[in-house]
């Protein structure tokens, strides 16, 4: 695996995987000198796959004209964020999504320097991951699957925010 801060380099893939892949040939990290300008999160190299976050708000069963609008998605659940969260409203959730709620393979990731330091320059660079135990790119973020591990060994902040 290599990393280049080329954004149109033809070796990069993009997203999250929906079946296991060997990990990328090549990475995409800020440059030398974007990385040197600072961090505004601690430079962490390892993350733990913990499967997605459960709501954060309370759940409430869909209404019979948003069963109708979204019949085609598989909404089963709203999540009302009642104003926590800037602007938005809420989330629909699947069923798919809440069987899905901490169920990561538990493994351990760990990353090379540079892109470790491009997580610490920009928590918002990447939208996915690579899980070596799953062998996939799965997302990051609020609603993502990773939490970093912190230097004592403890389970810390979700990779990507």
């Amino acid at each position: 695996m290599s990393t280049t801060s080329d954004p149109d380099d033809p070796r990069l893939t993009h997203g999250a995987d929906s079946e296991p892949v060997p990990m990328a040939e090549v990475y995409l990290v800020l440059s030398d000198e974007e990385r040197a300008r600072g961090f505004v999160r601690p430079v962490r190299r390892s993350y733990r796959h913990v499967g997605i976050a459960g709501p954060r708000g309370p759940l409430r069963n869909l209404t019979g004209e948003e069963l109708e609008d979204h019949a085609a998605r598989g909404y089963v659940k709203y999540e009302d964020y009642q104003g926590r969260y800037g602007g938005a409203l809420g989330r629909f959730w699947t069923q798919a999504g809440l069987d899905a709620i901490g169920k990561g393979c538990g493994q351990v990731t760990t990353m090379s320097r540079a892109l470790a330091e491009t997580y610490s320059a920009s928590p918002g660079f990447y939208g996915a991951t690579y899980c070596c135990t799953c062998q996939m790119h799965l997302k990051v973020g609020a609603h993502g699957e990773f939490v970093w591990i912190e230097a004592d060994g403890s389970d810390g902040t979700r990779v990507g925010t």
